[in-house]
């Protein structure tokens, strides 16, 4: 796989949203060097500790390769001009969830990075972009964006090189899983379930979920 280069690294603070709820999908490219821990960039914010943040989604990557896809429904949407309408804290041009496997491993400046899950999209999104229909969108289109773990922390710019280091399930690409655990594709699949029951490299919520879905057969 030949890398690519980060177009920008995304923070955002926790703010007022909708809902009577607060949010900080409103993620903005920082400029320079960030320090990338266990937990993700070191200035960025989550509110919603049960379904976002910590050390398995520490890094949302939400591939900017999708906005020309989205920009054709919503010509005037001025959040879809540049990166960070989904909440992403990182953008890259050329590499998308058919490309990327669970439990990929990248080097990102001088951290290491891991593929733990798809992006399971959530109402903000659509909220945030005036578009309640968008996530039911991303699930049809398998356009979900995925989540990283730090293996090994470091410091990483917009620039930087995201470089495939390690593949070990080459077979188990970020949309086959969504489209298995998200999209209603073990229907079809339904011995695959088991593969992604015991596979240490995925978020153990979504391990829990294949098992789930094979117990009710």
């Amino acid at each position: 796989m030949i890398p690519v280069p980060a177009l920008a690294l995304l923070t955002g603070k926790v703010r007022p949203f909708a809902r009577g709820e607060t949010s900080a999908i409103d993620k903005r490219p920082v400029a320079g060097r960030v320090h990338i821990g266990r937990l993700g960039i070191t200035a960025d914010q989550q509110a919603d500790h049960r379904h976002h943040g910590g050390p398995d989604k520490a890094l949302h990557h939400y591939p900017h390769d999708h906005y020309a896809r989205w920009r054709r429904d919503r010509p005037d949407q001025p959040l879809l001009a540049g990166p960070g309408a989904f909440g992403e804290n990182l953008s890259t041009d050329g590499l998308v969830e058919t490309a990327v496997c669970i439990g990929d491993r990248f080097r990102l400046g001088s951290a290491l990075i891991e593929v733990s899950q798809g992006r399971q999209p959530c109402w903000k999104q659509g909220e945030r972009l005036g578009w309640p229909a968008l996530p039911a969108l991303i699930v049809r289109e398998r356009l979900s964006g995925w989540y990283y773990r730090v293996v090994e922390p470091g410091e990483a710019a917009a620039g930087d090189a995201l470089t495939l280091v390690e593949r070990v399930h080459p077979d188990w690409s970020v949309a086959r899983v969504f489209g298995l655990l998200v999209a209603g594709d073990h229907r079809r699949d339904p011995t695959a379930l088991g593969v992604l029951a015991g596979m240490a490299a995925l978020f153990p919520g979504w391990r829990k979920r294949a098992g789930d879905l094979m117990a009710k057969g």
